[in-house]
């Protein structure tokens, strides 16, 4: 193999990690903007306006209707959108008491789990490990752990379960019916999470006024990130893809801490370096294995 080539291979293997990065980064920065939303239509009104949003500028971008769909391909789509919805709905609820890289850092705890059951080689067991130290520096413990809601703690597991279950059938998903999935995907959330926003919220969610905010926070938290998620899914291993998401408390931690005023401890800090080292070190070893 030529060097061209060989930089040619690991650049090409480094592009799903970039996108994983970029899709953590804009729903940060989105979700930030969505915490405004809560007074107005709570975090339920929140979710299905998100989630509804997302839907419509994914079917826009990838037009699935032009493929016909399969009976396998509706299972899988289903158990992914089901997954997608919870996801949304139980993580917006943690944010109404929980700062929002402590309910990132706990809802982490899904895909590290994915991490740690897919793994076969010693090299990420080392990423693991880390990234699993530094979750524990980021999570509040000992005296400051009685401050936290132990509702909101209890939405952010179950958004823990919803992401590990997320990350499975995302797979599956895509590699049966291609990037479009996240469309149809999408969709199906959109559906599941509907009905609990009217409850909440009622004829207030067509308030005009909302609309702009509600489509700027449904690109920036949804459409954008999970389309390149999808794309990473179908180009990584699923435990490098669980581990690079280590990076994502890091950053809503610091998204906290710019945009909603959320301060950090020392100790917090070193759990945020702890976890982007792994994910750096999981990048570099996926661009390796790809060259």
């Amino acid at each position: 193999m030529t060097a061209t080539a060989s930089t040619s291979g690991a650049a090409s293997a480094l592009r799903p990690a970039c996108a994983v990065v970029g899709g953590i980064v804009s729903m940060c920065i989105g979700t930030s903007f969505a915490k405004a939303l809560f007074p107005l239509v709570g975090a339920e009104g929140t979710t299905a306006l998100r989630v509804g949003f997302s839907a419509l500028l994914l079917f826009a971008a990838w037009r699935p209707w032009r493929r016909r769909l399969t009976a396998r391909q509706c299972g899988a789509l289903a158990l992914y959108g089901l997954a997608l919805g919870a996801l949304n709905l139980l993580f917006y609820m943690a944010l109404r008491t929980v700062p929002f890289g402590i309910a990132v850092a706990i809802e982490f705890v899904g895909p590290l789990t994915v991490a740690t059951l897919s793994s076969r080689r010693a090299v990420d067991a080392l990423w693991i490990v880390l990234a699993a130290l530094g979750l524990g520096l980021i999570l509040p413990l000992g005296s400051h752990a009685g401050a936290l809601d132990p509702l909101g703690i209890a939405y952010a597991a179950g958004a823990a379960l919803a992401w590990a279950l997320y990350i499975v059938f995302g797979q599956r998903a895509g590699r049966l019916r291609g990037p479009d999935a996240v469309a149809v995907g999408t969709a199906v959330a959109a559906l599941a999470v509907l009905p609990f926003g009217v409850a909440r919220a009622g004829a207030a969610m067509l308030d005009p006024a909302l609309l702009p905010p509600a489509l700027g926070v449904a690109l920036l938290s949804s459409a954008l990130p999970f389309s390149l998620e999808m794309y990473a899914l179908r180009r990584l291993p699923r435990h490098t893809f669980g581990v690079l998401l280590s990076v994502e408390p890091a950053v809503a931690a610091l998204a906290g801490l710019v945009m909603l005023g959320e301060a950090l401890s020392p100790g917090q800090w070193l759990g945020i370096g702890c976890v982007v080292l792994a994910s750096v070190g999981t990048a570099v070893a996926a661009g390796r294995a790809g060259a």
